[in-house]
């Protein structure tokens, strides 16, 4: 495989590893959660290393691991004080284990190969270059198999717990009824996460694993309310932003992890402008349709009030009604031209009068908003 065949399918199976774990993240309201552990695991990484002196020991994952669910931990036992808000007490947790971190590297690892700033951006336009080499056979970039190996165990935690993730995720109550044990299964999520995180970041840096975590579930959101297609929807988002964030980085000369990035903010924009039903174009054309609705039932209900009262002359009138609603000329015809095509009202001696159409809709609307 080449370089850069090698470079789009480590962004394809980040991208769909981090958005799986990312959905239930997303659904939780812990998305910042992700950008917290993607920090603080660098703590997990130094601790681990200062043990065993071996940048390639399986016990720096462990660390990462550990260190992940520990910030967790912190952040809602500070929440759970009443004291401060999840927010706020992110904002102490995440800065004091990560500066503790840099504090450690700086003091006591400075000839040691752990670059921050290959922690915070990753180079995947380097990951081809380690190779995984079994029998003196080259097999493909190592990132591949690391990274293959976190999706997998992803997408079997996830089959095998669905139900318990689920009813977690909507309903802690019912999953505490049902014996499914929330905080178990928010830990082990959690576990999942920082797990996938470490793994990941090596590959792409910790700003492309929460774009990549974040973005293509947030994306998927907008788009479905089932949660089996969120997360095939998800993946799929977060594939195709791999994939095109790579070909623009190709084509413009710059950052792979920082195209891939953009590229998930990018499409993640055009759906929330355009997507059907939960859409910004969507929302305004229902917010505009709920409003002259609206509008013609308050028309409606001043006609029906008024009728045969003795104001009715100056509260229907052609020329006056707008002033008794308080709305504007236009948008007065306009509501008034929308009733009389649907035959609810007709004008009558320079008056708006009811028709037994209007008046039926008019009772039944009545009924109908006030039997609730």
């Amino acid at each position: 495989m080449s370089p850069q065949f090698e470079i789009q399918v480590i962004a394809v199976i980040v991208a769909v590893a981090c958005a799986l774990p990312g959905v239930f993240l997303v659904l939780r309201r812990m998305s910042m959660m992700s950008d917290s552990i993607t920090h603080t695991i660098l703590l997990g990484i130094v601790l681990a290393f200062f043990m065993v002196h071996d940048l390639s020991s399986p016990l720096l994952i462990l660390g990462a691991a550990v260190i992940g669910v520990i910030t967790v931990w912190l952040t809602e036992m500070l929440g759970r004080t009443r004291l401060l808000a999840e927010d706020a007490a992110m904002g102490i947790v995440f800065p004091l284990l990560f500066s503790i971190a840099i504090i450690l590297i700086t003091r006591y690892a400075g000839a040691v190969h752990l670059d921050t700033d290959s922690v915070l951006l990753g180079e995947l336009a380097f990951a081809p270059f380690d190779r995984m080499v079994i029998a003196g056979v080259d097999i493909g970039a190592k990132a591949i198999y690391t990274t293959g190996s976190l999706l997998l165990l992803n997408l079997a935690v996830i089959i095998i717990f669905f139900k318990e993730l689920k009813v977690a995720t909507f309903d802690p109550m019912l999953a505490a009824v049902l014996g499914f044990a929330p905080a178990f299964v928010h830990y082990g999520l959690m576990t999942l996460v920082s797990l996938t995180t470490v793994g990941a970041f090596q590959a792409v840096g910790s700003i492309l694993v929460v774009a990549f975590m974040i973005g293509p579930p947030v994306t998927a959101y907008l788009l479905t309310d089932d949660l089996k297609r969120m997360l095939i929807l998800s993946g799929l988002i977060g594939a195709v932003n791999g994939i095109l964030g790579y070909q623009a980085a190709a084509l413009f000369d710059v950052s792979i992890a920082g195209s891939m990035a953009v590229m998930t903010g990018m499409v993640f924009l055009l759906v929330f402008v355009f997507a059907p039903g939960r859409g910004f174009i969507s929302a305004l054309r229902r917010r505009k349709s709920q409003k002259i609705r609206f509008a013609k039932m308050i028309l409606l209900f001043h006609l029906y009030n008024h009728e045969g009262t003795e104001h009715e002359v100056q509260e229907a009138g052609l020329d006056t009604i707008q002033t008794e609603l308080h709305w504007d000329t236009a948008f007065t015809r306009n509501i008034m031209a929308l009733l009389k095509k649907e035959e609810c009202i007709e004008f009558t001696d320079n008056m708006v009068k009811l028709t037994d159409y209007g008046r039926l809709t008019s009772i039944h609307n009545y009924e109908a908003l006030f039997s609730k």
